[in-house]
């Protein structure tokens, strides 16, 4: 089964970034397209997003890290000189949300959830290439995002900022999400971040920066009555939310098992292991028949948002291995397989490539999304194959 499982994900992972070679680049301008529909139709004046230009880099950077191939390496060279070019603020420093497609300033506000991501990628690109410069401005947005956005009294990030780093009336990522000060998603990311930085440069600053986030997500984050994970807080940790992610919920177990683990925290390691089983049966909750997990639940409303997001597959993949692999209890590896098997069957676009972004309760594509975008990227699902190929591969030497 694991055998099976590695060699195809490894051959999702290849068309992947096969996909993102030969589609995306954006030849006129430079740097990435910032968007193409489900028919691989360009919108070749669509705004380039810094996230989205972050998980590229990441992305190729990895795969490259998994396997060496100089097609990734040069992929992931391009994304870095346009993000070093377009989207690092000389002036204030930090990472400018989007760019115009000819690189000119966009939306320059700062959210932290925006340059965590550059953290994230920059770490993972100083792996594959060695360049010196990639850790140092890794080091600086790091020190940044302290000196700005960390709470001393309280602890956690403040959520976004001006482009001068003064407060921001409008906090939030996207139009769905509370306009509050404090979320999971940004922590989650910069523990993340912040976890990937370490293993290029164990700071002993950042190894506490690590542990205090970890400890947000213990004493906030994670609801020990419901084991399902609080989005939103204000400042002071008031919690000002009651939705349930069932992706965030799994993708969060094996982030924080992973960040305690480069820190070589045995303390947190068993606590998280623990939590990691929790969590994953709080999940389970989010399965539909099918294999595929639902998008998220509104207790308050008894709503459940019937929609099947590729990320949350991807997340699932991995979180439920993960589960599998501490409690060696085979439903969680069943999960997987059945995970796997339902985005064969319905995320997959085996025609002309890559991901949809979704179906309906009716098993229809979602209409109107990306298969590139501001918030489409290549990072969820080229994360879990590498994932789950590195581990299976771990488990057999």
């Amino acid at each position: 089964m694991l055998g099976t499982l590695s060699v195809e994900l490894a051959t999702q992972l290849h068309n992947i970034i096969a996909y993102w070679q030969n589609y995306t680049p954006d030849e006129t301008h430079g740097g990435f397209l910032g968007k193409i529909d489900n028919d691989n139709n360009a919108t070749p004046e669509a705004p380039k997003g810094s996230v989205l230009n972050a998980r590229i880099l990441w992305s190729f950077s990895a795969a490259y890290n998994l396997q060496p191939d100089d097609a990734a390496l040069q992929m992931a060279h391009r994304a870095y000189e346009y993000i070093c070019r377009y989207f690092i603020d000389p002036e204030f420093g930090g990472v400018y949300w989007s760019v115009d497609f000819k690189g000119e300033k966009l939306d320059t506000k700062k959210q932290v959830y925006a340059s965590a991501f550059t953290i994230y990628a920059l770490s993972e690109y100083y792996r594959a290439s060695g360049l010196k410069e990639a850790r140092d401005q890794a080091i600086s947005l790091y020190q940044l995002l302290v000196k700005k956005s960390y709470d001393v009294d309280k602890t956690g990030y403040m959520e976004a900022f001006t482009h001068d780093w003064q407060p921001i009336g409008d906090l939030r990522l996207s139009a769905k999400d509370a306009n509050e000060k404090k979320t999971m998603n940004t922590h989650l990311h910069v523990l993340e971040a912040y976890t990937n930085l370490y293993r290029i440069w164990p700071d002993k600053k950042l190894r506490i920066q690590i542990q205090t986030l970890i400890g947000n997500f213990f004493d906030h984050f994670i609801d020990p009555e419901t084991n399902h994970l609080v989005l939103f807080f204000d400042e002071d940790w008031n919690c000002k939310s009651d939705t349930i992610s069932y992706g965030h919920d799994i993708e969060a177990t094996w982030l924080l098992l992973e960040a305690a683990e480069v820190i070589n925290d045995t303390v947190w390691e068993e606590d998280i292991e623990e939590m990691c089983i929790q969590v994953a049966d709080a999940t389970i909750t989010g399965l539909d028949t099918d294999g595929g997990l639902w998008y998220e639940y509104e207790p308050t409303e008894d709503h459940l948002v019937k929609e099947k997001h590729w990320w949350v597959q991807a997340e699932a993949m991995v979180g439920f291995f993960n589960a599998w692999q501490i409690s060696r209890d085979q439903k969680y590896l069943d999960i997987v397989v059945k995970s796997w098997a339902f985005v064969k069957d319905k995320i997959l676009d085996h025609k002309k490539g890559e991901w949809f972004w979704g179906i309906k309760a009716d098993g229809s594509i979602m209409p109107g999304e990306d298969k590139v975008g501001l918030w489409k990227c290549p990072y969820h699902n080229s994360r879990a194959c590498i994932e789950i190929i590195r581990r299976i591969g771990m488990r057999s030497t």
